[in-house]
C-alpha cells in the first residue's frame, strides 16, 4: 500500500473518530436531562374543543362584576405550540399545553362584551401584560403541572396599536431573523457553490451550534461567553470532520449529485435522532432567554434582540471580506466558477472546500444560538424547522451565491414576520416565504442574483 493511500486512510479514520468523540461525549453529558424540561406523557383523550389532553393546563375564571363570562376566547402559544378555547357557561376554560414551561396567555378582546377590558390591577401576584396591549400576559409555571389564573373584567378603553406601527414592528422583527438565517444560508451556499451539494443535513449542523452552548451554560453553568466560543470551536471541528470522514471520501469515489444529496438527508436524520437522545425531546433555555423588551417608538426589542443583530452584521461582514479580500476567498469563488479550471491553475480544491466545511460550521453554530434566542429554545429538531427556509433563501438569491442567499434570507425573514400581519394563520407563517420564492423565480427563474454572480 502506498504512502499516499495510507495517509488518507489514516485521515478518514482521524475524522470519523472525532465525529463519534464529539457525539459521545455530548451523550455522556447530556444522559439524564433536567426533570423541568422533560416531555409530559400525553394520553390520546382529547376535549370537546379538540385540544388534546397532557399532565399540564391552564385554567381559570373569568368574571365581570363577580357574574361570569361566557363565550370568551382564550389562546395560549408559545414553544412552539398553540391552542384556544372558549369560556363556558360559568366563565370557566382550561388549554391543555406539552409541558409545564413559559408561555403568552391571549383574550380576544373582540369576544368580550362591549366597554370592558381585563382589569390589570386585579392580575395574580407576579402577571403583568405584555407591553401594548391589555390582554396579553406571560404566564409561568411553577413547581406543579397546572397553572390556575382567573382573570377579572372592568370597564375600560381597549388599547390599540395602529396598523403602520404593528407593520413596523413587524419589519425590525422580521430583519433580525432574516440576517440570523443569513448565517445558514451563506453557510450552505458556500457548500452548495463549491462542491454542488444540498445539504439536508445544514439545519442539525445549525441545531449543534445550540445544543453545545446549551451544555457549556445550562448544564455544566460556566459563563455564556465561554459557551459561546465552545459551540463556534465545535462547530468548526463538525464541519471539518464532516468533510474529512464523509464528504470528500464520496467525492473520491466519483458520486453523483443526487446520490450524495440522499447521502445527505439520510446524515440528517441521523444527526437529527442522535440529538434527540442526547437531550430528550423536551425545550432548554439558554441563559437570559425571555428579557424584558425596550421599547423604541411602536417596535419593541431586547438587548439580546439588538446583540443579535449585530453579531450577525460583523460575521455577514466577515464572510464578505474572507470572499472578496483573502486568497482563499478568491479561490472559493473561482472553484465555484469552474472547479477544473481552478485545479488545473494550481488551487488546491479538496483543502479550499475543506475551509469552506469549516466556515459553514461556524456560521451554523453562530445561527443556532442566536434562533436559540430568537425562538425562544432549544430543542432537537429546531434545525429541521430552518431547513426549508434556508433551501427558500439559497433558491431565491441564486444558488451558489453567498450574498444572493443574505438578501434572499432578508427577504424570507419579512415575509414570515409581516405576513401574519395580513391575515396568515402563525401555523401557517412559514410557507409564505414559498410564496415569495414562487412570485421571484416567476419573473427572474434563475434568482435575484442568479449564476453570474456566484459566492458574492
Amino acid at each position: 500500500m502506498s504512502p499516499t493511500i495510507s495517509a488518507k486512510r489514516s485521515g478518514i479514520r482521524w475524522a470519523i473518530a472525532l465525529i463519534g468523540t464529539l457525539f459521545a461525549f455530548a451523550f455522556l453529558a447530556l444522559q439524564a436531562p433536567s426533570p423541568a424540561a422533560a416531555v409530559s406523557s400525553a394520553s390520546a383523550e382529547e376535549t370537546d374543543d379538540g385540544q388534546e389532553v397532557t399532565d399540564f393546563y391552564l385554567a381559570g375564571v373569568i368574571t365581570f362584576d363577580d357574574e361570569p363570562v361566557a363565550d370568551v376566547t382564550m389562546s395560549v402559544e408559545g414553544e412552539d405550540f398553540e391552542a384556544e378555547t372558549e369560556t363556558d357557561a360559568e366563565g370557566r376554560w382550561r388549554l391543555y399545553v406539552p409541558e409545564a414551561a413559559t408561555y403568552v396567555l391571549t383574550v380576544d378582546e373582540d369576544t368580550l362584551p362591549d366597554g370592558v377590558i381585563v382589569d390589570a390591577t386585579q392580575l395574580p401576584e407576579g402577571m403583568q401584560p405584555l407591553s401594548g396591549t391589555t390582554a396579553s400576559f406571560e404566564v409561568e409555571f411553577g413547581l406543579t403541572g397546572t397553572k390556575i389564573v382567573n382573570l377579572f373584567l372592568g370597564e375600560g378603553v381597549r388599547e390599540t396599536t395602529s396598523f403602520i406601527d404593528q407593520l413596523l414592528s413587524r419589519m425590525v422583527g422580521g430583519l433580525n431573523f432574516g440576517l440570523l438565517l443569513g448565517l445558514a444560508s451563506m453557510g450552505a451556499a458556500l457548500i452548495y457553490g463549491t462542491t454542488k451539494l444540498s445539504n439536508f443535513a445544514h439545519g442539525e449542523m445549525v441545531t449543534w451550534g445550540a445544543v453545545v452552548a446549551l451544555l457549556v451554560t445550562s448544564f455544566w453553568h460556566l459563563p455564556m461567553w465561554l459557551g459561546i466560543i465552545a459551540a463556534i470551536v465545535a462547530g468548526g471541528l463538525l464541519g471539518w470532520a464532516l468533510d474529512a470522514g464523509l464528504w470528500r471520501p464520496l467525492r473520491r469515489r466519483g458520486l453523483g449529485v443526487v446520490q450524495l444529496m440522499i447521502v445527505s438527508i439520510g446524515l440528517s436524520l441521523a444527526l437529527r435522532y442522535a440529538l434527540q437522545y442526547m437531550i430528550g425531546g423536551g425545550t432548554y433555555q439558554l441563559p437570559g432567554a425571555s428579557p424584558t423588551p425596550i421599547k423604541l417608538g411602536p417596535v419593541s426589542l431586547s438587548y439580546i434582540d439588538m446583540i443579535a443583530m449585530g453579531v450577525s452584521l460583523v460575521a455577514i461582514l466577515g464572510v464578505a471580506f474572507f470572499l472578496t479580500r483573502t486568497r482563499v476567498g478568491k479561490a472559493t469563488r473561482a472553484i465555484s466558477d469552474n472547479p477544473q479550471l481552478a485545479a488545473a491553475s494550481g488551487i488546491d480544491v479538496d483543502k479550499v472546500i475543506r475551509i469552506v466545511w469549516i466556515v459553514a460550521g461556524i456560521l451554523a453554530a453562530i445561527s443556532g444560538i442566536l434562533w436559540a434566542y430568537f425562538r425562544p429554545g432549544v430543542k432537537w429538531d429546531m434545525g429541521m424547522q430552518m431547513l426549508l427556509l434556508i433551501f427558500c433563501a439559497i433558491t431565491l438569491g441564486g444558488l451558489g451565491s453567498a450574498i444572493g442567499a443574505l438578501i434572499g434570507s432578508i427577504i424570507v425573514g419579512l415575509a414570515v414576520e409581516v405576513s401574519t400581519l395580513l391575515g396568515v394563520p402563525s401555523d401557517l407563517k412559514y410557507a409564505s416565504a414559498l410564496v415569495a420564492l414562487i412570485v421571484i423565480l416567476l419573473v427572474r427563474p434563475q434568482g435575484l442574483l442568479g449564476r453570474k454572480e456566484r459566492l458574492g
